[in-house]
């Protein structure tokens, strides 16, 4: 059950990676509540952060509004949330904030958890990659969470980074046209 269960997820992600490379889907933007998608993607983490006594936390500052496919966004903010959760110690801390200014949303998870060693940051991205291939089975995932963000930055235009040290934690930014 527990390999079926990983597999079917395997399934899910590529398919949704595949909808997002595929150049003739029609993406739909529309105007959408910044504050909203952030607190909603939370909550879909909360559990998980509540078993492992992390805090959570939400800020948003600048425009109330984003532009954009909310669905995907917090598609992009629940993988980004989760991973924040799975190698945050317990009783740490997450932040997630956002900041529109000057024609720019930029959505930032903050974890202080493990941290990604340097010589990794660069392909965190690829399909498949994993730092520590042992922890990361061991805590679910199928490899494809950070491609999947990645993609999803792209249909909107926009890039996702990270800075990381390790044994401080790590911080996303993922950044869209506003």
């Amino acid at each position: 059950l527990k390999h079926s269960d990983r597999l079917h997820a395997i399934i899910e992600d590529l398919l949704s990676l595949s909808r997002l490379e595929q150049t003739y889907q029609r993406i739909t933007f529309y105007e959408f509540p910044i504050r909203t998608i952030l607190e909603t993607a939370v909550e879909f983490c909360s559990q998980r952060a509540e078993e492992k006594s992390i805090a959570v936390t939400v800020s948003a500052r600048g425009s109330e509004v984003g532009w954009g496919n909310p669905n995907l966004i917090e598609q992009a903010l629940v993988n980004l949330i989760d991973n924040a959760v799975k190698y945050s110690s317990d009783g740490s801390r997450i932040e997630v904030t956002a900041t529109s200014e000057g024609g720019t949303l930029a959505i930032r998870v903050i974890d202080h958890g493990v941290g990604i060693p340097a010589r990794d940051l660069p392909r965190i991205f690829e399909r498949f990659y994993r730092t520590d291939r042992a922890r990361s089975r061991e805590l679910g995932g199928t490899g494809l969470g950070l491609a999947i963000v990645k993609h999803i930055a792209l249909v909107h235009g926009g890039l996702v980074e990270v800075e990381s040290t390790v044994g401080e934690g790590s911080t996303f930014r993922l950044v869209l046209p506003d």
